[in-house]
């Protein structure tokens, strides 16, 4: 005799208080969303409205022939393609400019995060006074701007009544630096923006690299010494883990900052630069065939490329930081 077929066992259903409790929670979840949003709002309003349409008609405009003409005449370009971006690698000094301001901008950013590392860690040696009196000289480097900074550099540097050559000759007691140009030739003019643009950036990344010094667990130092680290290896071993995400921060954004120079550069030129031997990428869009709104965009879009692909390491290793 055969048993009556038995029924699947039945899921328990969850209480009805924590049925409320879930409901509760999603329904703040969602409160909690809106608010956020309701909040963001302006934000990103002003966002989409200062960044977002100028950046979409920039790409638009890169792929038309627009130029003054179309805007006296108030006739529509026309679509060109990709022409723009091979005139701009083929028919023009953007490839030379494009290496030239690479180059400026590896070489100031090595210098001003090894000076300020060295910055850094010089004033946690200092006693209070001596560090006192060296942040408060480079907050003055710091806070003074770029337009002024570079006008005071230039006097130093001057031909007739520069600091330089005045000392130079009096160092080597000839006259051989009387009337000298230091913006004539372009490496000295290189070497001139390279102090200038050093000078203003060391205070940022002394200043951050400093802060970050102070989070590294004084024992855990305190023991590398003991068993016989250098000062280079504790700084190498223990001192720069912790400091990490720091250092690639201050990378990042003096890789951003360099890369888009233009105010030292231009001010520079002026005062007896060669334009077409000294062009960076800021002053090179500046001057780029006044009205030819179409090679322009294409130029700053290429600029924005290059500029998204040098931060996209640091973008990409934050992002999965936040995921864990």
């Amino acid at each position: 005799m055969t048993g009556a077929p038995t029924a699947p066992p039945r899921r328990a259903r969850p209480p009805r208080d924590a049925l409320a409790e879930n409901a509760r929670d999603r329904s703040r979840r969602r409160r909690d969303a809106a608010s956020a949003l309701t909040l963001l709002a302006p934000s990103l309003v002003i966002l989409g409205v200062m960044v977002g349409y100028p950046a979409v008609l920039m790409v638009v405009q890169s792929f038309t022939d627009y130029s003054i003409r179309n805007k006296i005449q108030g006739t529509l370009p026309g679509v060109v393609g990709f022409e723009n971006y091979i005139a701009v690698f083929t028919q023009s000094d953007f490839p030379a400019v494009l290496g030239r301001s690479l180059g400026l901008m590896i070489v100031m950013t090595v210098l001003i995060v090894g000076l300020g590392s060295l910055v850094a860690v010089l004033m946690t040696r200092l006693s209070r006074g001596w560090r006192v009196l060296v942040s408060i000289g480079l907050l003055l480097a710091w806070a003074m701007p770029p337009l002024a900074a570079t006008t005071v550099w230039g006097w130093i540097f001057d031909t007739q009544y520069g600091l330089v050559n005045w000392a130079l000759n009096t160092v080597t007691g000839s006259t051989e630096f009387t009337n000298h140009s230091w913006l004539l030739n372009p490496w000295s003019f290189f070497l001139v923006l390279t102090i200038i643009v050093v000078w203003q950036g060391v205070p940022f990344a002394a200043f951050t690299l400093y802060a970050a010094l102070g989070q590294v667990p004084g024992e855990v130092l305190e023991a590398a010494s003991l068993d016989g680290a250098t000062g280079l290896q504790r700084f190498r071993l223990v001192v720069f883990p912790y400091l990490r995400n720091v250092f690639t921060v201050v990378v990042v954004l003096q890789v951003i900052w360099n890369l888009r120079i233009f105010t030292q550069v231009y001010t520079l030129q002026q005062r007896g630069g060669l334009v077409s031997e000294t062009n960076v990428l800021g002053t090179y869009i500046f001057r780029q065939g006044v009205g030819e709104f179409g090679v322009t965009s294409a130029i700053g879009v290429l600029m924005v490329i290059l500029l998204l692909a040098l931060s996209w390491g640091y973008v990409r290793t934050t992002l999965k930081e936040e995921e864990l």
